[in-house]
């Protein structure tokens, strides 16, 4: 798509109701979470039943993913956002006015199957519309908006949850509803072209994808026992159909495979720092649910404007020192929070600020990085697997990082305090995933004309 005038004016009318949308998707995600506590409450559940709303959400959010990268590449970007859209606030409306916790958990399934639609057309959008020299800038708006919702969704969702009730968190998601009409308008017209669905391919694919995200999402080992069967179903499945839902040669791309297992080890870090951050405040510094939001919101904060920044510089400087930067970033965020952690709360505010920063930089050059990679017949699908890869990291990053709070009960000498050094180990381990994906990245891109 070639860069003009007309070009950049409908870029300018479309990147911020991109942004509005992706803002109120992942606000949702973030602000609901808030709210588990007080579900489990109303309806009288264990939080094993209760996490059910959760879980359920991420898996078919994740499957979902993929799903419309594979039929963006057959039908018209427009009705599919405005399809998912459109499910995704009937999802609200039943969550809302659900009388029992099955209902509740329904209509959060529908929101996901909805709501998955926005960040995989999203990515597919920046992909197919923008021109390369200004992907970057439309992937650092995004990643900026992503950064910014993150650290708004606890302080919105527990300031609106405790002021009045958790069902009044849906009404936020209706504010998407303008946007449906005015995407119609700025969004091009695409011809139909024939879509050839590899229904087997896509079942196993669904149920190793479910499978995998339960047993990490629940913590349960046995839920794996299916993996390794499923996995060889699909890649038969892969070898024997004319046109498979992953097309064979994608993975085939040294550079696309080596985008996403970074995109796996470094995102997944950024997840699992989300899910500790809080606890380490509540645990080892006693601070309540509303000044640890406060405590968030300004890293978060200052992550937007690094994304808007890390856009530009992407463009300007091409995508591969851009990504190293943001990695090492993180990685050094993680090593000084594991140091200095245990201090105060003003030094993990500030070193907040560092590691959204370093994620807000990463984001948009890791996801130019990994589009530039692909064949315009495969931007779908090769996106939708991008952000299947990157919601399994968050699943995979939030797991382990549990997991090992929990197994560390009687964590090593060296590592300090016994109350904070279960979360130092944790850091130490956050900060050697970064580290090698920043030297997987420098040995695979060098920005020598691989990933600009």
């Amino acid at each position: 798509m070639p860069s003009s005038a007309s070009t950049t004016s409908r870029l300018k009318r479309l990147v911020p109701l991109l942004c509005w949308c992706v803002f109120c998707s992942v606000l949702n995600g973030t602000m609901f979470n808030i709210a588990v506590p007080d579900i489990a409450r109303d309806f009288d559940l264990s939080a094993a039943n209760v996490s059910w709303v959760i879980t359920g959400y991420i898996v078919i959010f994740a499957i979902g993913s993929i799903s419309y990268g594979k039929l963006a590449d057959a039908y018209s970007v427009r009705r599919l956002l405005t399809i998912g859209l459109l499910l995704f606030n009937t999802g609200a409306l039943l969550s809302l006015l659900a009388g029992s916790y099955p209902l509740l958990v329904a209509g959060r399934l529908v929101q996901a199957g909805g709501g998955a639609a926005i960040p995989a057309l999203v990515m597919i959008i920046a992909t197919r519309f923008a021109p390369v020299e200004l992907r970057g800038r439309v992937l650092g708006a995004v990643s900026a908006t992503v950064a910014l919702a993150m650290g708004l969704g606890p302080l919105i969702g527990g300031l609106l949850a405790g002021a009045i009730h958790w069902r009044w968190l849906f009404i936020l998601s209706f504010a998407t509803l303008p946007a449906i009409p005015l995407l119609g308008l700025v969004l091009p017209r695409e011809p139909r072209r024939p879509l050839r669905y590899d229904l087997a391919g896509a079942c196993w694919l669904t149920l190793l994808v479910a499978v995998l995200l339960i047993a990490l999402t629940t913590r349960q080992p046995w839920f794996l026992a299916p993996v390794l069967p499923l996995g060889l179903l699909l890649a038969r499945q892969i070898r024997r159909s004319p046109w498979p839902f992953i097309p064979r040669n994608l993975l085939r791309d040294r550079l696309y495979r080596r985008g996403l297992l970074v995109t796996f080890l470094g995102m997944g870090t950024v997840f699992g720092l989300l899910f500790t951050i809080p606890l380490l405040l509540r645990q080892v510094h006693d601070v309540s649910t509303t000044d640890i939001g406060l405590i968030i919101f300004p890293g978060a904060l200052c992550g937007s404007l690094a994304g808007l920044l890390g856009g530009r510089l992407t463009d300007r400087w091409g995508a591969p020192p851009v990504a190293l930067c943001g990695l090492m970033i993180l990685s050094c965020g993680y090593l000084l929070l594991a140091a200095l952690g245990g201090i105060g709360t003003l030094l993990i505010l500030l070193l907040l600020i560092l590691c959204y920063s370093g994620f807000a930089l990463l984001q948009p050059a890791l996801g130019k990085i990994v589009s530039l990679q692909l064949p315009i017949e495969q931007s779908g699908i090769g996106m939708g697997f991008y952000n299947l890869i990157y919601f399994l990291s968050g699943a995979f990053g939030t797991a382990l990082v549990g997991g090992m709070l929990e197994t560390l009960d009687r964590p090593p000498a060296w590592l300090g305090d016994p109350l904070m050094a279960r979360y130092r180990g944790v850091m130490l381990l956050l900060a050697l995933a970064a580290g090698a994906a920043a030297l997987i990245f420098r040995l695979s891109f060098r920005g020598d004309g691989d990933a600009q």
